[in-house]
């Protein structure tokens, strides 16, 4: 299908659907608004059905491209009313399979052989079919059962084209309407170009599923398949099949006497484990990607497949996040306030007292109700549209965490409807704070940050000295040769001591932990007291040194 045919299809389907109706019109130019009166599309009926379903249809028929962005924008509370939301929650990838012989064409070519000598057993018959990709069952050589998955043929042409109009469509949004600068429509659609695209590479999943089974390695929470890299390319994947119960099948859980509240509060801490100890999270945690182990129904397993989208979360983005969740948690909503102004979530000349106010009205209702009752989806949801009145922009890199939370939370309250998500999500943050802020964090960043410091100390005074001649040869004023000099002076003078304090507080800090160590000598084994005087001291020296 050509590019402009693809065009008159989209226009097709925009027509019947008449999704003209949710075009804001009266915010929109002169000339265009008379465009869109006048356009063609008025001569169809309206369908008799909700406009959530009307556009949930809409994307369905446009294929699986569209479908997978309606999944997407199904989470974005703050740009979607809630019944069209709620309506896109509902698509599923219903795609039919492509041919099994361009399955084995696609590869052989990738990996360079034929299938019957690659697998002792090759499916031809796919286990499921999604917009991107199709599973193939299989059994290598050496008997192992495995998953072949192979990208869909064509799918990348084809998602080039849908993406820039995608592009169109939102440039029009944010240059047209009120709300589009703030709710930013072309960095929407550039996440999920990258989302998509990350889809595409099958050796970039690969590497997401070893680093997640790294992270897991001999954990009782999840596990992880392992990833048969001899055999894994950009459009070939294969990896070791598993076997277990799916999370939305509850019934058959029950069945194996599974002990559900185990289950809910096991996939709470796998998420905030994720986030907050690893900064690398499955971000696709919907119930077609998590299936259980039941072996020990008393202790049960999840197992985690589909790697394609995962997330990363920045230091400071960590830390803004979990300071604003205990602040929640505490209802100290000057807090809340205060980081969000801080982080520059909210325009920075907006009136803490009366942000605050609107936090607080948003917060009391939910947190009279009994904490097993709040819904955390509902509160985030009231949260944005607050924080809309504010200014608030969306936050591209918190977009896949609120999505993975919506995911985590809901499937949590399927498995155990009283499920306690803030009272299991407390205790672990927490804990992740305090190891942060404590000892242990200090001496984490003194180990990342130090040799930096040393190696860059030596060349300061060259630097300084470079500076004071770009400074003469531009020829400012006297006066401010003068006040910068003494600024860089002053710089170099704290930059000196923040050496040599650096220096004394790393071979503090070193025989700190030594003195720790099961194997010190005897003089060093009653540490407490003089360990912690010693890591003390650095910790002094170091706050002195960085100010």
């Amino acid at each position: 299908m050509t590019r402009l045919q693809r065009l008159f299809r989209i226009a097709w389907v925009f027509c019947r659907y008449r999704l003209d109706t949710f075009l804001p019109l009266a915010e929109l130019p002169a000339p265009l608004k008379i465009f869109f009166l006048l356009a063609p599309w008025h001569l169809f009926p309206q369908p008799k059905l909700s406009r959530g379903d009307r556009l949930r249809l809409a994307l369905e028929e446009l294929g699986p491209v569209f479908v997978k962005f309606g999944q997407i924008l199904s989470t974005r509370r703050d740009l979607l009313p809630d019944d069209m939301a709620a309506s896109l929650k509902q698509l599923q990838d219903r795609v039919p399979p492509f041919p099994s012989d361009q399955a084995r064409g696609i590869i052989e070519h990738s990996l360079g052989a034929p299938v019957s000598e690659l697998f002792a057993e090759f499916g031809a018959d796919p286990m499921a079919s999604a917009s991107v990709a199709q599973v193939h069952p299989a059994t290598l050589r050496t008997g192992q059962q495995v998953v072949v998955k192979v990208l869909r043929p064509g799918i990348e042409k084809v998602i080039r084209q849908d993406l820039a109009l995608m592009y169109l469509m939102a440039g029009l949004l944010e240059k047209y309407w009120s709300e589009g600068k703030r709710l930013h429509p072309v960095e929407v659609v550039a996440d999920y170009d990258a989302t998509i695209h990350d889809e595409l590479d099958l050796q970039r999943e690969a590497a997401n599923a070893s680093q997640l089974r790294r992270n897991f390695e001999n954990s009782p929470l999840i596990y992880i398949p392992f990833i048969d890299w001899d055999f894994t390319s950009k459009s070939v994947l294969v990896m070791e099949r598993i076997h277990g119960i799916p999370i939305a099948d509850v019934e058959s859980l029950k069945a194996a006497g599974v002990n559900m509240k185990v289950l809910a509060e096991k996939g709470v801490e796998i998420f905030f484990t994720q986030v907050f100890r690893d900064s690398f999270f499955h971000a696709d945690m919907h119930p077609g990607n998590i299936f259980v182990d039941v072996t020990n129904p008393a202790d049960p397993k999840y197992i985690a497949i589909d790697f394609g989208i995962v997330g990363t979360l920045a230091p400071d983005d960590q830390s803004y996040l979990a300071r604003n969740l205990l602040a929640f948690f505490r209802r100290d909503y000057r807090q809340v306030a205060q980081l969000h102004i801080q982080s520059g979530w909210v325009p920075p000349e907006t009136r803490i007292n009366e942000f605050e106010a609107a936090i607080r009205t948003v917060c009391e209702p939910i947190f009279e109700k009994p904490l097993k009752d709040i819904s955390f989806g509902h509160f985030l949801l009231r949260l944005f549209q607050t924080a809309r009145r504010f200014d608030m922009e969306v936050q591209p890199q918190l977009v896949l965490l609120q999505k993975t939370l919506l995911n985590v939370e809901g499937l949590g309250r399927q498995l155990y409807p009283d499920l306690d998500l803030w009272s299991t999500a407390q205790p672990f943050l927490e804990n992740w704070m305090r190891k942060r802020i404590g000892p242990s964090g200090l001496i984490k960043t003194l180990q990342t940050h130090l040799p930096s410091w040393l190696e860059q100390s030596p060349e300061m005074p060259q630097l300084v000295h470079d500076a004071l001649l770009q400074l003469r040869s531009a020829g400012p004023t006297e006066q401010q040769n003068q006040d910068t000099l003494a600024l860089l002076r002053e710089q170099q003078r704290k930059t000196d001591r923040r050496w040599r304090r650096g220096i004394i507080a790393l071979a503090l800090v070193g025989v700190a932990i030594a003195g720790t160590q099961p194997g010190a000598t005897e003089w060093a084994q009653n540490v407490p007291l003089w360990s912690w005087a010693l890591f003390a001291t650095a910790g002094a020296l170091v706050l002195r040194g960085s100010r």
